[in-house]
């Protein structure tokens, strides 16, 4: 009875930590996907006056930030732990985000938005990886899948948020300070919720706080049979000295390369897929398609409304199934999706009318699927695929690898929707979704990775 009443407390403990760890998910949601309703009234002459090739430079400076800030957390969170790491991103998407409010020209914008990536790169990497340490093996999944849905209603919040200000004040050019500005209130209290979150119990073992990590464990809900066995692979990493593996260690070990080569191919994956073009500039292609700037950011909510639906039930979904076949699957249904946007817009089948809607349709079912499936699934695998003594150095590079494709693609974007219009980019994507495809069953082979996972434990 008394461990049975012990377990409720570190169930109810672990959800409220997670629900905290998560709102770093939703900073990155709402960082990345408030850029698209923001756009179109910081570029008005009155405003920063910002040309194609500017527009893709102020959305893709948060990105660069985001590289620096990936590479840089799995060492910050060794050094350091993950609960104080967690609370400098809290700071720094405090204070750059209020930056990006107040910024005069369009260089100040671009640096402060480079400030804010590098929480957001760091965040991305680390809120999958925390939640991962402090859950139990039954919570693991769920856990970790939370930060998932966060980002979705980080990206939905930004939406709505974005239609409301913008619909409501469209006339007043400085509207997209208040976007972006909005974002400071759930950083802050970010910052004043980690105060009460435990340390990664199984940093604190690698780390040489046994009694520590043993008083979190409980805490959170761990039955003695699992602290036993992180208690013995501690001690076993301690003596082979592995969290010490340099470069020429680690290209020695045909385990440790494969496992990398699978979390930089999982990182590629995920941002080829197109995702990033719809949500940093999916009002600017819904114009281009013959909508209104209005009816472009209401159209974003419905679209933010599917991916997060579709992201509670997926997290559900992929749960239940191998993860790297639901990754194919998903990237299947992406390219399916975006091929019949290509044929829509390219066959004028329709009217105006009708090609507006079924263009609103077909973005929001490919979101759909990447947000419920792709997404998700990425994360989870980039969590669990790692043993604990790499964990933070080898998620870090696929985290990086994530945001240096997102950079890429949000640079060139825009310059490749003006040079050669809607349908052909959506053709491109199309095409790198089934090159995805070919990726996940080429190298992400299930059995090939719980075999260099055993032979690096």
């Amino acid at each position: 009875m008394q461990e049975h009443r012990l377990t409720r407390i570190g169930d109810s403990f672990l959800k409220y930590a997670s629900s905290v760890i998560a709102l770093g998910g939703f900073l990155f949601g709402y960082d990345t996907g408030v850029i698209n309703g923001a756009l179109s009234f910081l570029s008005q002459p009155d405003q920063l006056n910002l040309s194609s090739a500017q527009q893709g430079i102020v959305s893709s400076s948060l990105i660069i930030g985001c590289c620096i800030g990936a590479l840089l957390s799995g060492r910050l969170a060794d050094r350091i732990g993950r609960k104080a790491t967690l609370q400098w991103v809290a700071i720094i998407f405090t204070i750059a985000t209020l930056g990006c409010s107040f910024a005069l020209t369009s260089g100040m914008l671009i640096v402060f938005r480079a400030v804010l990536g590098v929480s957001v790169g760091c965040a991305s990497d680390l809120a999958p990886m925390y939640l991962a340490e402090i859950s139990p093996s039954e919570w693991r999944s769920q856990n970790v899948n939370k930060n998932a849905v966060a980002i979705v209603i980080g990206q939905l919040s930004a939406f709505a948020i974005n239609a409301v200000l913008g619909n409501i004040w469209e006339d007043w050019g400085p509207i997209w300070r208040v976007m972006m500005g909005v974002a400071a209130l759930p950083a802050f209290l970010l910052w004043l919720l980690s105060f009460d979150l435990p340390q990664s119990p199984k940093w604190q073992l690698l780390n040489n706080s046994l009694t520590q990590a043993k008083k979190n464990f409980r805490k959170l809900g761990f039955p003695k049979v699992d602290i036993q066995k992180n208690l013995i692979r501690a001690k076993e990493m301690v003596k082979t000295e592995q969290d010490n593996l340099n470069i020429k260690e680690i290209f020695s070990n045909k385990g440790l390369v494969y496992l990398l080569l699978a979390g930089i191919t999982i990182g590629f994956i995920q941002q080829l897929s197109g995702v990033n073009a719809i949500m940093y500039y999916g009002t600017v292609l819904l114009e281009k398609v013959g909508m209104s700037r209005g009816m472009s950011l209401y159209s974003n909510i419905l679209v933010g409304v599917i991916s997060t639906v579709a992201t509670l039930l997926g997290t559900r979904l992929i749960v239940k199934h191998n993860h790297q076949r639901m990754l194919g699957v998903g990237l299947l249904g992406n390219a399916v999706c975006l091929g019949l946007l290509t044929v829509v817009l390219q066959g004028n089948f329709f009217s105006n009318t009708g090609t507006n809607i079924a263009v609103l349709l077909l973005l929001a079912f490919f979101l759909a699927v990447q947000q419920g499936i792709v997404s998700p699934v990425t994360w989870l695998l980039l969590s669990e695929i790692f043993p604990q003594q790499i964990k933070a150095r080898f998620m870090a590079i696929s985290t990086t690898v994530i945001w240096l494709t997102n950079f890429t693609i949000s640079l060139l974007c825009p310059i490749l929707l003006g040079s050669f219009g809607t349908a052909n980019l959506f053709l491109t994507f199309t095409c790198s979704n089934i090159f995805c495809v070919c990726l996940t069953f080429l190298i992400l082979k299930p059995h090939w990775l719980k075999i260099s996972f055993k032979r690096v434990k």
